[in-house]
């Protein structure tokens, strides 16, 4: 790939915060370590930033366990209008928010203009949440008093988010955990911690004028990612766990949670199927396609993995997908030609070549891409598969980039078994133009989300989360908030 003129942006990146978010300010890590922060399309790193320690966590917990009456007795008016003021703040900051993001996560500008503003879009929502928190007041039925339910912030929270949608999927555990009076300690991934400082920042800025008590937000920047959870969590003053990664990482944590029974939400991995009937409009689905595959460059839990088509139309699908995808340009993410831009690390990179050497050696055929290129970055090419034998890995793993497998049936209920075909339940996708056959796959489709005639599924308003191995909890929606509320009962006469 062509090398990046870093002069346009280099106020920027020696502008960013690069400590810990901790005590109302920006910090070093107690002993002073840092870590290097890269550019996955250049290899160059961007920045140093605070490496925290046991010492550094602990005392956010402390501060978070010392706030958490004052935050709570913050009026939920008062919470949502301190929420909005980061909504808008962070709306008039998003150029600085989609470049950051482009340079450490490597998405095209364009896209990372979308997730500023669909990771904005939860802190509005849950700002309007807040002052819509439910309960319920009534007789009690055999007439010997009243039933009151209300609702309490569960405490502290600690909320590890990954690297593929830095701000988005942050701010989906951030808001509605501050909107229920709840404090909240960040944990960003190493891979793309400046996109999330930043917001940090921006937080920190509007707590000062509301003078919301220090512990309400920390953020802790580290690569020792296991020791700070499994420390967190065996502290009883933890009150409440939420994930976005890995299976195999979600499953670690809620064994960890057992000891203190705190409540997690785990949204884990996923295996999407994007089922295509004989009688689907092609150009809708096209476009659909392509957005539920190359989205973030297929770094995405909700991804399209597994393309499963009618027999009768695969052939046409194939080679017009293939048009597509060929289409796609590699480069960096700031440059406007861009759409399609590195892989996170040049282990995931590897991952994804070695499903698909493994494939070709089983028996796929690729029509476009399937070889990395060897110029600096890591970068992986549109690819598509056809002829994959059913035992392949790559039809039974997490692919999380731009590779497309294409399979066939000739019944439709053949393509919903293949469909079912996986341990993740996350998102489906199916296509048909008739209504009976759209209303059976949203039913028989097994997932916690289902989009029908649609590429694109994620808003703020609906709740997101995923069944099977795919996880357990939701975020967003009027139901994201409840994730961080514990219930009360109280008997009158």
């Amino acid at each position: 790939m062509a090398d990046f003129d870093y002069s346009q942006v280099k106020d920027l990146i020696d502008s960013l915060p690069t400590g810990l978010w901790l005590d109302e300010a920006n910090v070093a890590a107690s002993d002073g370590a840092t870590f290097p922060v890269q550019d996955p399309a250049t290899e160059e790193v961007l920045a140093q930033v605070a490496d925290g320690t046991s010492a550094d966590w602990m005392r956010a917990l402390e501060l978070a366990d010392a706030a958490k009456g004052d935050w709570a007795a913050f009026a939920p008016r008062e919470r949502s209008v301190i929420l909005t003021e980061i909504f808008n703040e962070v709306t008039r900051r998003k150029e600085d928010f989609a470049r950051v993001m482009t340079l450490e996560m490597g998405k095209p500008y364009r896209e990372s203009l979308g997730e500023v503003a669909y990771g904005a879009e939860y802190i509005r929502w849950f700002a309007e949440e807040a002052v819509r928190i439910p309960g319920r007041y009534s007789q009690a039925p055999a007439g010997n008093g009243t039933i009151t339910v209300s609702h309490t912030p569960v405490g502290p929270v600690l909320a590890i988010t990954p690297w593929n949608f830095p701000l988005a999927m942050a701010t989906r555990k951030i808001a509605p955990a501050l909107a229920a009076g709840c404090p909240v300690i960040v944990k960003p991934a190493a891979e793309t911690p400046l996109t999330m400082l930043l917001f940090g920042q921006v937080i920190a800025e509007v707590f000062e004028r509301h003078d919301v008590p220090a512990g309400v937000f920390s953020m802790i920047t580290t690569t020792k990612s296991a020791d700070l959870s499994s420390e967190l969590m065996a502290d009883a003053r933890l009150r409440k766990v939420t994930f976005t990664g890995s299976t195999g990482v979600g499953k670690i944590l809620v064994r960890q949670s057992a000891d203190n029974l705190q409540r997690t939400s785990m949204e884990l991995g996923g295996n999407a199927p994007f089922l295509i009937n004989d009688d689907a409009d092609l150009d809708l689905v096209l476009d659909c396609a392509m957005a539920a595959k190359m989205r973030n460059g297929g770094e995405a839990c909700i991804a399209a993995n597994r393309f499963i088509v009618h027999e009768a139309i695969a052939e046409e699908f194939t080679q017009r997908l293939t048009e597509k995808m060929s289409a796609v340009t590699m480069g960096h993410g700031l440059d406007e030609s861009t759409t399609l831009g590195p892989i996170i690390t040049a282990k995931q990179r590897d991952t994804i070549s070695a499903l698909v050497d493994g494939a070709v050696a089983a028996g796929a055929t690729v029509t476009t891409g399937g070889t990395a290129p060897e110029d600096s970055g890591f970068f992986y090419p549109a690819t598509v598969l056809t002829n994959i034998p059913d035992d392949a890995e790559i039809l039974r793993t997490e692919i999380f980039g731009p590779v497309a497998t294409v399979t066939t049936f000739s019944t439709l209920e053949e393509g919903v078994d293949k469909a079912n075909d996986t341990e993740f339940g996350l998102a489906a996708y199916g296509f048909t133009e008739n209504v009976h056959t759209a209303d059976y796959l949203a039913h028989a489709l097994e997932a916690g989300m289902v989009g029908i005639n649609r590429g694109a599924i994620s808003d703020a308003a609906a709740p997101f989360g995923g069944i099977k191995e795919s996880g357990f909890g939701r975020e967003g929606g009027a139901e994201g908030i409840m994730e961080y509320i514990s219930m009360r009962y109280i008997a009158k006469p």
